[in-house]
C-alpha cells in the first residue's frame, strides 16, 4: 500500500501553500495526498455551546474549500480528507507516522498566526518519525523553478537546486536518500554542504594555523568526496555539486540554500522525554530558511 503525502490545514495562507506544495510533491512522487485537520472541538463528547459552532463550521469549511482548489488545479492526484477531533500536534504525529512525508505551514520570525506555526509545528516536527517538509506562505510553483535571461521566473525553467548539509564523520542514509531521491525527481542539481572548523585552541592567521587550515580544508573534501562516492554511481542521473565550507555548520547551509528549490537537514531523534530539541541546524533552518524546508529524521 503506497504511504499517502500528508498536508496539516489550518485555514492560514502557511498551510494553503503547503497544500499547494504537498500537491505537486505528491504528483512527483504518484502517491495520493490526504489532507488533515486536527482541533480538539470537533469531538462528539465536546460541549455543544453556541460559541463553538462558528469555529466547527469554519473547520468544515478549511478542508472543502482545500478539496474543492487542489482537485481543480491537480486533477491527477487522488484526494481524501480528514477532520481529527484531537490536539493538532498529537493528530499530526499520528498522521505523519503513516506518510511518506508530512507538509506543515510554517511562518519565518514571528509568533502569531494559525496553529501549525509556532509551537505547533515544533512539536509536531520534533516528535514524527518520518520526513517533514516546512513551507512559507507565498510559495508557488514558479518559485520552485530558476529565473529566465531576465530574471523572471519561468513555469518551464528547470528547477532550482535542492541543497543538504552533511557530516562525513557522521553519515546519515536517511537524508542524504531524501536529497538525492529529491533531485532526481525534478531533475534537479544537488548541493552537498560539509562545514568543518579548526579544532579548539587554534588562533586563525598564525603560520602554524594558516598549514592547519589547509590541511583541515584538504581533509574535508577528502572525506566529502569519499562519503558521496557510493551516492553518485547510485543516482548517476543527479549531478552532485560538493561545496566544503569553514565555518558553522547552520550558517554555511543558509548560505548556500539562499536561492535554492528545497533544503534538507537531519535530525536526529530522540527519545520523547527530551521535549522539543530538534537540534541547531534543523532549529536555524526552520526559523530563517526562505525556501521549503525538509527535516528528515535518523537514528
Amino acid at each position: 500500500m503506497l504511504r499517502p503525502v500528508v498536508v496539516g490545514l489550518d485555514g492560514s495562507h502557511e498551510s494553503l501553500a503547503a497544500a499547494d506544495w504537498a500537491a505537486r510533491e505528491a504528483l512527483r512522487r504518484g502517491l495520493p495526498l490526504r489532507l488533515v485537520h486536527a482541533w480538539q472541538g470537533l469531538s462528539s463528547d465536546a460541549p455543544e455551546l453556541p460559541e463553538l459552532e462558528a469555529p466547527r463550521s469554519w473547520a468544515q469549511r478549511i478542508l472543502r474549500g482545500a478539496m474543492d482548489q487542489l482537485n481543480e488545479r491537480y486533477p491527477q492526484v487522488p484526494l481524501s480528507a480528514d477532520q481529527i477531533a484531537r490536539p493538532a500536534p498529537e493528530a499530526l504525529v499520528e498522521a505523519g507516522a503513516e506518510a511518506e512525508l508530512l507538509v506543515l505551514g510554517s511562518r519565518a520570525f514571528s509568533p502569531f498566526g494559525g496553529f501549525l506555526a509556532g509551537s505547533v509545528a515544533l512539536a509536531t516536527v520534533a516528535h514524527v518519525t518520518r520526513p517533514v517538509v516546512l513551507v512559507r506562505a507565498g510559495q508557488t510553483a514558479l518559485d520552485e523553478r530558476t529565473p529566465n535571461t531576465e530574471g523572471r521566473p519561468s513555469p518551464r525553467g528547470p528547477f532550482r537546486d535542492v541543497v543538504v548539509g552533511v557530516d562525513p564523520a557522521h553519515p546519515c542514509e536517511e537524508p542524504l536518500t531524501f536529497a538525492f531521491e529529491s533531485a532526481r525527481l525534478r531533475s534537479a542539481s544537488l548541493r552537498v554542504v560539509h562545514a568543518w572548523q579548526l579544532a579548539y585552541g587554534h588562533v586563525p592567521g598564525t603560520p602554524t594555523d594558516t598549514q592547519a587550515e589547509v590541511t583541515s580544508q584538504a581533509d574535508a573534501h577528502r572525506s566529502l568526496a569519499s562519503m558521496l562516492q557510493p551516492w553518485r554511481e547510485k543516482y548517476p542521473a543527479v549531478e552532485v555539486r560538493e561545496l566544503v565550507e569553514h565555518g558553522r555548520a547552520a550558517h554555511r547551509l543558509l548560505h548556500a540554500a539562499q536561492d535554492a528549490g528545497l533544503l534538507v537537514v537531519g535530525r536526529r531523534m530522540r527519545p520523547a522525554r527530551f521535549g522539543t530539541h530538534t537540534g541547531p541546524v534543523a532549529h536555524a533552518a526552520m526559523h530563517h530558511a526562505r525556501c521549503p524546508v525538509a527535516i528528515v529524521p535518523h537514528a
